[in-house]
């Protein structure tokens, strides 16, 4: 089983910045892509970005431009960087691991993280 831990949400006024990181453990895995997405108020939840094994990385289009992911392969850890925030980035974020479990047969799996606030003020 792989585990998620979030950290470095909060409330930030528009214009701001944060960094979401997630932090994936566990044992006998290995991590395909990594991704976030975000669940608005009273809405969906969305794709915000991806990043693959060989450090693809791909963006919905509301954050093109203003939001960078990347990862630590050594540390299991994706990041993202939110710049030029807007009150309608205000969700919760989640954390996306697609990942392959060693076991008989090698078994493909997604996890999720726990969801992480991220508020913006106008």
């Amino acid at each position: 089983q792989v585990q998620l831990v979030e950290s470095g949400g909060g409330l930030v006024q528009a214009g701001g910045s944060l960094r979401l990181s997630c932090a994936a453990s566990g044992v006998a895995f290995r991590i395909n892509s990594m991704a976030w997405y975000r669940q608005p108020p009273g809405k969906e939840r969305e794709w915000v970005a991806t990043i693959t094994r060989g450090g693809s990385t791909l963006y919905a289009g509301s954050v093109q431009g203003r939001f960078t992911i990347s990862r630590d392969g050594a540390r299991n850890t994706v990041y993202l960087q939110m710049n030029s925030l807007k009150p309608e980035d205000t969700a919760v974020y989640y954390c996306n691991v697609n990942h392959v479990r060693f076991e008989t047969p090698p078994v493909v799996r997604t996890a999720w993280g726990q969801g992480i606030q991220v508020t913006v003020s106008s």
